[in-house]
C-alpha cells in the first residue's frame, strides 16, 4: 500500500482546495472507527480515506485534488494496534512499521520519534497525523523497548 499511498500524495495539495462544507461529514471516534453522516464505514473505506487524511494546524481534511472536507476526531486519528520491527533487516535503522485498527500500514518511522506519556503511547506518523497504542500494542512496546530497574521501583 505504500506506492498507492505516495502515487496518492503526489496528487494531493494539503493547501489550496476549497473546503466542501463548514460541517464535518466524517468523524473518527477514539477506538478507530470511522463514520460517515452517523453512518458506520467499512474498514476498507476508513483504510482509503486514511489514505488521503491530513492534519494541518491541529484540524483533520480529507484532500484530494478537488476537495477537501472536514473530519472531527475523537483522540486520535490512528489507532495502532500492531507493529513491525525493522531491525531485523541488516539495511534498517531502529524503525517501526504500523498497522492501523482498519488495516492501513503506515510508513516506517524512527523509534526515537515515538512519543511515551503518562496517557499513553503516541507515533507521529503522516501527513501531520499522531497515532496512538491500543492496549496490546502499549504493553508490547512497553515490554520491548523500554526498560525499568527493578531497584528503582521501590
Amino acid at each position: 500500500m505504500t506506492d498507492e499511498t505516495a502515487a496518492l500524495g503526489s496528487f494531493t495539495h494539503s493547501q489550496g482546495v476549497a473546503l466542501c462544507s463548514e460541517n464535518a461529514l466524517f468523524h473518527i471516534q477514539a477506538n478507530g472507527d470511522w463514520h460517515y453522516l452517523d453512518s458506520p464505514l467499512p474498514a476498507k473505506f476508513s483504510a482509503l480515506f486514511s489514505s488521503i487524511l491530513h492534519c494541518i494546524d491541529d484540524e483533520y481534511f480529507l484532500i484530494t485534488p478537488v476537495e477537501k472536507v472536514k473530519v472531527t476526531v475523537e483522540a486520535y486519528p490512528l489507532m495502532l494496534v500492531d507493529y513491525q520491527d525493522t531491525s531485523l533487516d541488516a539495511h534498517s535503522n531502529n524503525e517501526l512499521i504500523f498497522t492501523s485498527s482498519i488495516g492501513a500500514q503506515l510508513p516506517a518511522i524512527n523509534i526515537a520519534d515515538i512519543i511515551v506519556t503518562d496517557d499513553g503511547i503516541f507515533a507521529p506518523v503522516i501527513r501531520g497525523l499522531v497515532g496512538q497504542l491500543n492496549r496490546a500494542c502499549y504493553y508490547r512496546y512497553i515490554n520491548e523497548y523500554l526498560s525499568f530497574d527493578s531497584a528503582n521501583l521501590n
